[in-house]
């Protein structure tokens, strides 16, 4: 019998997540060591080493007598995950947007350029989005930067199955020309302040375009502990756009920012 062809546990690793994250692998398909070492003609030890890193960035899990499946994608969980965003990336971004280089900039805005012309593919759409935050996501702090990654692709992998294309692409690519614009100006405050309604406004187009009746409670909370304010209609339901606002007095430079789902006024 013929030995497996070799394949590193970074290469099969990559290739079933790209599998779980594009849907191809949908949530709670049975992923039998045997008939994947057929399929991707590798061992089964560096198949099982892959397997276990993909169940610590939660992308599979152990299922009872049933060996691992492909973890399920909950609007609950998403909504979570930019709700953990929420509290660790913007303090993050304010920090680290004076050490942006030149060529951190121009990776920034050629991301947004290819936003734009990507704006009704989404894959396309969301490689660049990625592109566009990657260039200020390297200067994280190594296990902040892992762990955002982390959150990134099982936000990434619900788009990818709920959705067949970017939703208002038109509108994050004007909240990201904010940010970048902050950020040539090595403006870290106003920065976190984009970023904050940027995180915001994508969390809620996510999970209540395909429930408009879900109530983001644990975003709700992340936003009060930050001194942000959402609001909704009178009633507590979910009806948008929703207005935002910082109550804690340090959104002194914001511009006006308006989406489907969000909205921003200064006070006059």
């Amino acid at each position: 019998m013929a030995e497996k062809r070799g394949h590193s546990v970074d290469e099969i690793y990559r290739v079933l997540a790209d599998r779980i994250i594009n849907g191809v692998y949908l949530p709670g398909r049975k992923l039998s060591q045997s008939d994947l070492a057929d399929e991707l003609d590798v061992s089964r030890t560096p198949l099982r080493e892959a397997l276990n890193r993909l169940q610590q960035t939660g992308l599979v899990v152990a299922a009872t007598n049933r060996g691992m499946e492909v973890s399920p994608v909950t609007f609950e969980e998403t909504e979570q995950l930019y709700a953990i965003r929420l509290l660790i990336e913007p303090p993050v971004v304010a920090a680290v947007t004076a050490q942006l280089t030149e060529t951190d900039l121009a990776a920034m805005a050629q991301a947004l350029e290819s936003m734009q012309e990507g704006a009704e593919r989404t894959k396309e759409f969301q490689d660049a989005h990625h592109r566009f935050h990657e260039a200020v996501l390297v200067h994280y702090p190594q296990a902040i930067r892992e762990m955002i990654e982390s959150i990134y692709l099982k936000i990434i992998r619900h788009q990818r199955i709920y959705f067949s294309r970017p939703r208002a692409p038109e509108e994050f690519c004007e909240i990201d020309r904010l940010l970048l614009n902050a950020s040539v100006a090595r403006d870290g405050e106003l920065a976190k302040h984009i970023l904050e309604f940027h995180l915001i406004d994508a969390a809620l187009g996510l999970v209540l375009d395909a429930n408009p009746d879900f109530r983001p409670e644990a975003l709700a909370i992340a936003a009060r502990g930050l001194g942000i304010k959402i609001e909704f209609n009178v009633q507590g339901g979910s009806q948008r756009p929703a207005r935002l606002s910082w109550t804690n007095g340090t959104a002194t430079n914001v511009p006006p920012m308006r989406t489907g789902n969000l909205f921003y006024e200064p006070d006059s």
